[in-house]
């Protein structure tokens, strides 16, 4: 007989697997949904040293207490924490893992970077700790929900039992790092994304094209995937779907995602054009990509996308993507700037934005720059690094281009700060001309922030000039080596050349 062992996300309880568990003993499984310490019915039981390893501990005693050989643990959200943590501790007893909507933590990685409210976030993480009365993080407001991810699909009713019987969550749980000893390595792992919240299968494997480590393991014959049409909350929006998809996983069903294992990083991939080198000066997290020109010359800054780990090495300022741009535009008179800026989790914009400014006026200080002609040049998830500079654009900033950008926050990353949508920026952009790149086999999620951008800015009578790549994909000028890719690089630095000369 299959045994399920299923772990809610923040707020919940073993309460929210009532009708999945219901669906699951129909077919002839054993379903034991788990209330954490603290939460749901065993909220009482919440102290201010509850914490992951509190946590990890309830579903390691479950564990401990089933009789099956092997069993399925579901962890849904930050609940995929503890159900790893329980699972590095208890490897022999596990058949299989179930992301249910949930994170990649590793090692030494927090639940914290998965919290969307920015002040609870800030509070947690005091030098001295969290304040006293802070031992605790409220559940949502009634209308708050879909900050902490998709209500999609969820009746009146559903939302109603949230609200009713959500319980605060002890602060412990999320500010206390994971510990993973490497003992769950190799077991078979089945992710199931809700596609409402915005993470597709197809999101997916381009993760895992692009190379980074992190993402190459899910190319790994024993892991599957799942899509469910619906919002975070499937045991309460579709419960006989997702029953239905825990039954597959444990058969080993899902989809299997392919790479070769010599395939190249997508960060590595040489630049479309073969662009000579030029003389390169570092300061600090600045590269300054110089012209044979004399006097003070424009700049153009290019911000990469993101997030990217931080430990990921050669760090983005030496990608060629961005020094293939930097050394065209030097090779065009214009000085060439890469970055390295803070952008490594989706919380990290604010961050990243600073970096960014600090690193402007460092490039403007430069006495070969011309500090009065400057553009800023933002790519893929750094496009909504825009939007400051977009709803009140300094004097000295001539243009404002974006490659295959993000221009608002896609579905699912309610951890982004609203300060951060170029969307609702543009429309205080005034006369600032916008180059804005498109690639016409971009991701739908990330087309449609495009889209509504146009439509804002046309309404706004904002200046944008587009250059589109009809066959181009995501990341066109490392991914598509071809003719059209080659021309709209040329066309895309022909418009900004044209406004730094303006």
């Amino acid at each position: 007989m299959t045994v399920f062992v299923l772990v809610s996300g923040p707020f919940t309880g073993g309460w929210i697997w009532r009708e999945t568990a219901e669906r699951l003993r129909g077919s002839g499984a054993e379903a034991h949904p788990l209330t954490l310490t603290g939460l749901g019915e065993r909220r009482h039981l919440a102290r201010p040293g509850t914490d992951m390893e509190t946590h990890i501990e309830d579903v390691v005693q479950l564990i401990d207490h089933l009789d099956a050989p092997e069993l399925v643990l579901v962890g849904h959200d930050y609940a995929i924490h503890p159900v790893l943590g329980a699972a590095d501790r208890r490897p022999e007893r596990i058949g299989r893992i179930v992301h249910l909507d949930a994170g990649l933590p590793q090692d030494g990685d927090a639940a914290l970077a998965l919290v969307p409210d920015q002040e609870v976030r800030e509070r947690l993480l005091r030098p001295d700790g969290p304040a006293e009365h802070d031992w605790r993080v409220p559940a949502p407001q009634p209308d708050a929900w879909q900050r902490w991810g998709s209500t999609a699909g969820l009746p009146a009713e559903a939302l109603a039992r949230l609200d009713r019987h959500a319980a605060p969550q002890p602060s412990g749980t999320l500010v206390q790092p994971l510990r993973l000893t490497g003992a769950l390595a190799g077991l078979p792992t089945t992710g199931v994304l809700c596609t409402a919240g915005g993470t597709t299968i197809a999101m997916v494997e381009t993760l895992v094209r692009s190379g980074q480590p992190q993402f190459r393991a899910l190319a790994d014959p024993g892991v599957t995937f799942f899509e469910l049409a619906t919002g975070h909350w499937p045991m309460l929006s579709a419960p006989d779907e997702l029953a239905a998809v825990l039954l597959q996983a444990e058969a080993g069903g899902g989809h299997r995602i392919a790479a070769s294992g010599d395939e190249q990083p997508f960060h590595l991939r040489p630049f479309v054009l073969d662009v000579p080198e030029r003389p390169r000066e570092r300061t600090g997290a600045v590269d300054l990509h110089l012209p044979d020109a004399d006097g003070p010359r424009p700049a153009v800054v290019l911000v990469r996308g993101g997030p990217v780990p931080a430990g990921l090495r050669p760090t983005p300022r030496d990608w060629p993507v961005y020094t293939g741009h930097a050394r065209y535009a030097a090779g065009e008179g214009v000085v060439g700037v890469t970055v390295d800026h803070g952008l490594h989790a989706l919380v990290d914009y604010g961050r990243a934005a600073e970096d960014i400014a600090a690193a402007v006026e460092r490039v403007r200080a430069d006495p070969r720059v011309d500090a009065d002609r400057i553009a800023l040049w933002f790519f893929s998830g750094g496009g909504l690094l825009a939007a400051d500079w977009l709803a009140a654009p300094p004097s000295w900033l001539r243009c404002v281009a974006a490659s295959y950008p993000v221009l608002a926050p896609l579905p699912g990353w309610s951890t982004v700060d609203a300060r951060f949508r170029p969307v609702t920026a543009v429309r205080t952009a005034g006369e600032l001309p916008i180059v804005l790149i498109r690639a016409g086999l971009e991701h739908a999620e990330i087309a449609a922030t495009v889209d509504e951008f146009l439509i804002a800015a046309e309404a706004a009578g904002a200046q944008v000039e587009t250059v589109d790549v009809p066959a181009g994909h995501h990341g066109f000028d490392v991914a598509d080596h071809s003719d059209d890719s080659r021309r709209a690089v040329a066309a895309a630095h022909r418009a900004v050349l044209a406004r730094l000369r303006a």
